[in-house]
């Protein structure tokens, strides 16, 4: 990784900012569901996908250990909210703000197995979209960016699908139900990113400009 400068370290500070916002808005604000085409999706389809593009942008401009680093600090970062909501359910509601305990608890009251899959998936999927983005660099070169980034991306997010997905849901739907569930959101999350790729050379473009 080269000696980054000051302007460097406030641009890196900027995208991280935004992959952390992405990480957590999807695992909140994607718990409502809005109907499309017939079926439903998470509105995090449209936040997630930037977790993703994130580290691709990241890596190509300041390299893999860099991408590493936020996978790193994205999975330290899930652990410790994930643990803190659950440390916010010891202490008694006071009367005051009993008027939001249902809503509070609606919300916030991830069960233990969704908590676990949101980890595992994460970090497997992540983890995986560096190195899959990686191997095609190092045989294409620092060409073609669209189609490493878009097969990383493919190959990543169907991991996060199946392994959330399954671990989560096994046994509370039908295999078939739970198989058309996870090729679905495989989809839309995989087409969101292709319609992102635009965002991401933009991204590219900014972070290498003097």
């Amino acid at each position: 990784m080269p000696q980054l400068s000051e302007r460097d370290m406030l641009k890196i500070a900027l995208v991280f900012g935004l992959y952390l916002t992405s990480l957590f808005a999807s695992n909140t604000l994607g718990l409502k569901v809005v109907p499309f085409l017939g079926t439903h999706i998470s509105t995090a389809i449209f936040m997630f996908p930037f977790v993703f593009i994130t580290t691709d942008v990241i890596g190509e401009v300041y390299g893999r250990r860099m991408a590493r680093f936020f996978v790193y600090a994205g999975f330290l970062s899930t652990a410790l909210f994930i643990l803190y909501s659950v440390l916010s359910f010891l202490p008694p509601w006071a009367e005051a703000g009993a008027w939001a305990m249902d809503s509070y608890n609606t919300i916030f009251g991830v069960s233990l197995r969704i908590a676990i899959a949101s980890l595992v998936a994460f970090i497997v999927g992540e983890y995986q979209d560096v190195i899959t983005f990686f191997f095609v660099k190092d045989r294409l070169g620092d060409k073609y960016f669209w189609l490493r980034s878009n097969i990383s991306n493919l190959w990543s997010q169907f991991l996060d699908t199946v392994l959330f997905m399954t671990i989560a849901f096994y046994g509370v739907y039908a295999n078939d139900v739970l198989l058309g569930l996870i090729v679905t959101w495989w989809l839309f999350k995989v087409g969101v990113g292709v319609l992102y790729t635009p965002l991401s050379y933009l991204g590219i473009y900014l972070l290498r400009k003097a």
